[in-house]
């Protein structure tokens, strides 16, 4: 499943992020996408976040932190972070970004701007209400908990219609559930790992990264959604049977490398697949 790498590997060869994500308020949801996409396996991440989000998140070492003047996304932001799609190979967009109309409207400027894989989470799915033709001809995995898939794609949240969904959209969703939902049209990918415990703040956050490092291993988007959650949800299980229900998405995100090598060792069993 996944690559292994070459003796010979450089600085940037295994994947390089672009996590567009946070806010004045929302200052955790950047640093838990980045660092979940490093913990993935990418080889760096450069943070774009509001300045009081960015300076919290330079305080740890192995991000590269991009500040952006103001308390939220801006359009006027989208040219500063045009600077950063040469360097990446998949972009977060939408953790902790908040929901004011101009952020909306950076969002969607990103979305058409970025032409490679594009993590929708969060915030910027709630950008994509009605407006979801922005997605035509990209690369996309959207990763909504079954209240945002709804409210996006006016469905009922089951198999059928996530699958439906994502064959109508060209895209991979990854619905979060207690049994996770991941289809990109054609195949639909069921993962029932994972806890109560893991609707702690955070968790989403892990994930989208976690699923934008995959996405930079060659394995295809919609295997790196449900790799990753089937992953992140191991990565919680085995936070869960050390700190119960008082675990964090701290704790998961320390849990992501020991569940990569257990799945790698052929320890973690794989994602019942189911087509429709």
């Amino acid at each position: 499943m996944i690559l292994k790498r070459h003796k010979d590997s450089h600085k940037g060869l295994n994947g390089t992020i672009l996590v567009v994500a946070g806010s004045k308020i929302y200052t955790g949801a950047p640093v838990f996408s980045a660092l979940g996409a490093m913990r993935a396996g990418a080889d760096l991440a450069i943070l774009t976040t509001p300045k009081r989000a960015a300076d919290i998140a330079a305080t740890n070492p192995d991000l590269i932190t991009v500040p952006l003047d103001g308390d939220f996304l801006k359009p006027v932001h989208v040219k500063k972070i045009q600077n950063y799609f040469d360097k990446a190979d998949v972009m977060v967009l939408g953790p902790g970004l908040g929901e004011d109309k101009l952020t909306k409207k950076a969002i969607l400027e990103l979305i058409t701007q970025f032409n490679k894989p594009i993590v929708i989470d969060a915030d910027a799915l709630k950008a994509l209400k009605n407006k979801t033709s922005v997605l035509k001809g990209k690369d996309i995995i959207l990763t909504p908990h079954r209240k945002e898939f709804e409210k996006l794609s006016g469905l009922t949240a089951t198999e059928k219609s996530v699958h439906k969904f994502a064959d109508a959209k060209k895209c991979v969703v990854l619905m979060k559930a207690p049994t996770d939902i991941i289809s990109d049209g054609e195949q639909v990918k069921l993962n029932k790992t994972g806890n109560p415990g893991m609707t702690v703040g955070g968790t989403g956050d892990v994930l989208a990264g976690v699923v934008a490092g995959l996405a930079t291993q060659n394995i295809g988007l919609c295997e790196a959604a449900a790799f990753g959650a089937k992953i992140v949800g191991t990565a919680g299980d085995l936070a869960y049977a050390e700190k119960g229900y008082g675990l964090l998405a701290s704790d998961v995100l320390e849990k992501v490398p020991v569940a990569m090598k257990g799945a790698i060792a052929g320890k973690v069993p794989y994602i019942r697949r189911r087509r429709i």
